[in-house]
């Protein structure tokens, strides 16, 4: 298991892909596509964001400092663009 700071190591400068939406309860509700488990709310976009940032740190501290590599390496070789119909 990684700690938090080998983590944020590890992972400095790899950007993470976070989407959001506001529901009809007030809410906001946020996942990370990288990280799929991490899911969370907030009363504000800023605290939606914050506790998206908490929850993919807290799970990825499961992985080992292996995995934590390989993650950074295949996130580093992966391309994106949005695409509009």
């Amino acid at each position: 298991m990684a700690t938090r700071h080998k983590v944020s190591e590890i992972l400095e400068g790899i950007d993470f892909t976070m989407k959001r939406r506001h529901t009809d309860s007030g809410w906001w509700i946020a996942y990370c596509e990288e990280v799929p488990e991490a899911r969370t709310q907030g009363k504000t976009k800023e605290e939606v964001r914050e506790n998206l940032k908490d929850a993919i740190t807290f799970i990825l501290e499961d992985y080992s400092v292996g995995e934590l590599q390989e993650l950074r390496d295949e996130l580093i070789s992966e391309e994106s663009e949005l695409l509009a119909l």
